[in-house]
């Protein structure tokens, strides 16, 4: 039977994310006979390491939820040293100069995504057009930084924990503060997913998975429609008070993913019985 869920696996440094994927799909195979629909849910660079959510089945369906989750990192920053890509794979250059200030701004900021990074422009990623020369500048985009702490200081190497909204490049935190780069790079958590929990071997179930998202049980009518894509009206017109996105459930198994649109919860995303 085809697994369906999220596997919570600790990328080492030196391989990509979808490296990690392809090994995934791989080692199901050999271990089901069977072949699976395996995607992930935010890169790694190479360089990082740390938790990378593998979502395996009908789970790649809610890859953007699991997306949109918070990060928590933990980064050393070189100081008195620039790097052409902002960590330990450019080219660098030793200033000497060490930032005044190794305080990085907490709340809602705007950030330019780095020339090396894997933001599209023009339909094609930026750090490619960066190994042609072609150094393209990224539109600057709504991030937020929800705490960073000093984890230690000595020398010419600071140690930061840095929670942040999707979407932030903490390569880019770390350049702000002057001279400066991220040298290492660990993603410790994804929202409720802490890399602690790492298992290459489990599939956590779906149902698990997206205990996140608030959830609505549905009698059997509702769930019969949801199957088939139906919006369902448990709701009240107008309520306010009810959370997007929502989880739709019956006899404890996920149906679909649901928004609430005038009054009745129309579902995002259906998974298969």
């Amino acid at each position: 039977m085809t697994q369906s869920g999220v596997i919570l696996y600790a990328k080492p440094a030196g391989i990509t994310s979808h490296d990690v994927v392809a090994r995934v799909r791989r080692q199901l195979r050999e271990r089901t006979g069977e072949k699976h629909k395996v995607g992930h849910a935010g890169t790694l660079d190479p360089f990082a390491t740390g938790l990378l959510l593998v979502l395996v089945g009908s789970a790649t369906r809610a890859q953007r939820f699991f997306m949109a989750l918070p990060k928590t990192y933990r980064a050393v920053a070189r100081l008195g040293w620039r790097s052409t890509t902002g960590d330990p794979e450019g080219e660098l250059v030793e200033t000497g100069k060490i930032p005044a200030s190794l305080e990085i701004p907490v709340g809602e900021q705007m950030q330019r995504p780095h020339a090396f990074s894997a933001v599209k422009v023009d339909g094609e990623r930026l750090y490619k057009k960066a190994r042609r020369g072609e150094l393209v500048e990224a539109p600057p985009r709504k991030i937020h930084v929800y705490r960073a702490q000093m984890l230690g200081h000595e020398a010419e190497r600071a140690e930061l924990l840095i929670e942040c909204s999707s979407g932030t490049y903490v390569r880019q935190l770390v350049a702000a503060l002057g001279d400066a780069y991220c040298e290492e790079l660990e993603r410790t958590a994804i929202g409720p997913f802490e890399l602690t929990d790492a298992d290459p071997e489990r599939v956590v179930p779906l149902a698990e998975a997206l205990a996140f998202l608030p959830n609505c049980e549905l009698d059997e009518a509702d769930a019969r429609r949801v199957a088939n894509g139906e919006g369902v009206s448990p709701l009240q017109e107008g309520d306010a008070s009810v959370p997007r996105p929502i989880r739709l459930t019956h006899n404890s198994q996920v149906l679909a993913i649901a928004e609430p649109r005038e009054g009745r919860m129309k579902p995002l995303v259906v998974f298969p019985g």
